[in-house]
């Protein structure tokens, strides 16, 4: 398996996409900021990543033909728009392909969600494992 790509921030992922996606990021980027403006940009596994405290909230992955935008609780999101993509336990995605896909009301509306659930979530404790 390849190693993950490893980003000191949010600008040195961006600047290691292509220009076409970097003009997605980038719109993608001003939307959370003034959607969720208290949102802190972050580098997870390899993405651009919005934390609430230290709590993902969304991430962006550069595709060569798209741009996720997704929800680290996005299973649990309620999506009148169908917009939501993926089969796993708990991720969802969109798949933005050109900054005009960004409906700003509807993924507001699940942006403005998927904070809120990560800001009320418990705070789960690993349990120390025993050798």
């Amino acid at each position: 398996m390849p190693k993950m790509k490893a980003y000191a921030s949010f600008d040195d992922y961006l600047r290691d996409q292509s220009s076409r996606n970097q003009a997605i990021i980038r719109a993608l980027r001003r939307f959370v900021k003034s959607a969720e403006p208290q949102l802190m940009e972050s580098v997870k596994w390899g993405n651009g990543c919005w934390l609430a405290g230290t709590e993902p909230v969304a991430y962006v992955y550069s595709d060569a033909a798209w741009v996720q935008f997704g929800f680290l609780t996005g299973s649990s999101l309620t999506d009148p728009g169908g917009l939501l993509e993926g089969t796993g336990r708990y991720v969802r995605h969109i798949k933005v392909r050109k900054p005009g896909d960004i409906d700003r009301p509807a993924f507001g509306a699940l942006l403005k969600q998927a904070t809120s659930r990560r800001r009320s979530a418990p705070k789960r404790k690993i349990a120390a494992r025993k050798a």
